[in-house]
């Protein structure tokens, strides 16, 4: 609700902010026709300003049904790729360019296509955390959200190569008992979480149930009373008898979670340093004034080739048809 020192330090090249950012943000979304999508990992402005915030899925829905002539998107680089994807004659907009993500930058596309050409007659099932040049190797591509459903409806005698996420693959072949030849990539959020410490934490809230992400790794998914998706969590916090969770994921979700059950006690699962580690530094790159000037100057934008695209664009659609 207010502009930092810093931000202002960084923006003064750009022009002087106006005094209410919010209403500056809503006067240029109709200016622009334009959808402002928000991860539930972004900061608390951002998501009370966002018309749509989501998982990985719902944000691809969401991209893939507006009706506006621009879409910003207030996340990491593949999620405005996604829409990008999804939307090729729309002004897509990311507040920070370097907004990346651990995970995505674990699989480099040349080092994927020597690994996948090392696993013939394999198909390519790969989480959408993952560049647009990832997406455009895979045969299909899923979320944490329905990553289970969609390697369920591939026949079980289909060999299946799941990148880039290994913990997610883990947990996904453990589900379905499949054998999946996993990329062995992670995201450098969700393998901070301490086993020690979120015992710790249940010794100290014995009510409190543990939930967590099935991007974290399985010593501590194996401590958690529900595994899921960030909107499964949210929606499982919202269900439950419970008062108190242990939360394993990025903590920016907890202000969803407190505005939807006010009357809960939710615990951010501490990393294993005395550090804010827990937090990813790519999603807290965007700012409420990023936003601004990006809506403001339209710029920066996600572009692409168009055979990337296309090449990208063909997984994107079988999942969504797979996730009906």
């Amino acid at each position: 609700m207010f502009t930092t020192a810093l931000a202002q330090r960084e923006n003064t090249q750009l022009g002087e902010l106006p005094l209410d950012l919010f209403a500056a943000i809503q006067s240029l979304k109709k200016e622009l026709n334009a959808v402002i999508l928000a991860h539930y990992y972004q900061e608390p402005d951002i998501q009370d300003i966002a018309d749509f915030i989501g998982d990985s899925l719902q944000l691809a829905k969401a991209a893939e049904k507006t009706n506006a002539d621009a879409i910003v998107f207030a996340g990491v680089h593949f999620m405005a790729e996604t829409a990008k994807i999804l939307n090729p004659d729309k002004l897509v907009l990311l507040p920070d360019l370097d907004a990346g993500c651990s995970l995505a930058d674990s699989c480099p596309p040349e080092a994927f296509t020597a690994f996948k050409a090392a696993h013939p007659n394999h198909l390519v099932v790969s989480y959408i955390n993952c560049s647009a040049d990832i997406k455009a190797m895979s045969d299909i591509i899923c979320t944490s959200s329905n990553a289970v459903k969609i390697v369920e409806q591939i026949p079980k005698e289909q060999p299946i190569i799941f990148a880039p996420d290994r913990n997610l693959g883990r947990y996904v072949m453990e589900q379905t008992r499949r054998d999946l030849v996993l990329w062995q990539g992670s995201c450098v959020v969700h393998e901070t979480f301490s086993e020690k410490k979120i015992v710790q934490l249940k010794i100290a809230y014995p009510e409190a149930e543990a939930i967590a992400h099935p991007e974290c790794e399985s010593s501590v998914l194996r401590h958690a009373s529900f595994i899921g998706s960030t909107a499964a969590l949210l929606k499982y916090c919202q269900n439950s008898p419970t008062k108190e969770f242990i939360v394993a994921t990025e903590p920016g979700i907890i202000h969803q979670m407190q505005k939807l059950a006010p009357d809960k006690h939710f615990i951010p699962a501490p990393p294993m340093n005395n550090c804010a580690c827990n937090e990813c530094p790519f999603m807290r790159l965007n700012t409420l004034e990023k936003l601004y000037w990006a809506m403001k100057n339209r710029t920066p934008e996600i572009t692409m080739s168009e055979d990337i695209r296309l090449a990208a664009l063909r997984p994107m659609q079988r999942m969504l048809e797979m996730s009906l």
